[in-house]
């Protein structure tokens, strides 16, 4: 009897769904057929690249403000100085004051910062407006700068958030 048992267990070992047998002792779910055949292609020959932690808090260098205060009132003011308002080009021109801005921001060369760029442009009407947002937010580290604009037909104001990433 005991005889019997062993021989169906061994039926049930190789009736599993999925499993073939063979001469490597790979199942056919394993995926190391097809890493090694990548690896061994001549046509893609990417390197991974390895980074180890650095294990810094804080930043090395913080945002400069100031800098980029400065970055928002030259683009507003140069694009939007002689400028009359119309709604199809205020869409466009606040997609193209945003990219403007992110560029000039970069080149600042500020690591471990993320950045988020928002312009509104609107007509003078003598309404008022009030801009708000929320995030979650390191005041050790993160910071905003933000300039307002006004012509005799619009208004534009820019904001940057650096955001500092671990």
């Amino acid at each position: 009897m005991s005889d019997h048992l062993i021989k169906d267990k061994s039926q049930r070992k190789e009736k599993r769904p999925g499993k073939v047998p063979s001469t490597t002792g790979k199942t056919k779910d394993s995926s190391s057929n097809v890493s090694d055949e990548l690896a061994h292609n001549d046509e893609n020959p990417r390197m991974a690249i390895t980074m180890e932690n650095t294990y810094q808090l804080g930043p090395y260098k913080r945002f400069p403000v100031p800098a980029a205060t400065d970055i928002l009132k030259d683009v507003l003011t140069s694009y939007l100085q002689e400028e009359q308002y119309e709604v199809e080009w205020s869409q466009k021109m606040t997609k193209t004051i945003c990219e403007v801005i992110r560029a000039r921001v970069k080149e600042l060369m500020i690591p471990r910062y993320k950045t988020v760029v928002l312009v509104h442009i609107g007509q003078q009407t003598g309404q008022s407006m009030q801009i708000s947002s929320r995030c979650l937010w390191d005041a050790a580290n993160d910071t905003s700068a933000s300039y307002s604009f006004k012509n005799s037909s619009l208004f534009g104001v820019a904001t940057v958030y650096a955001v500092y990433h671990e």
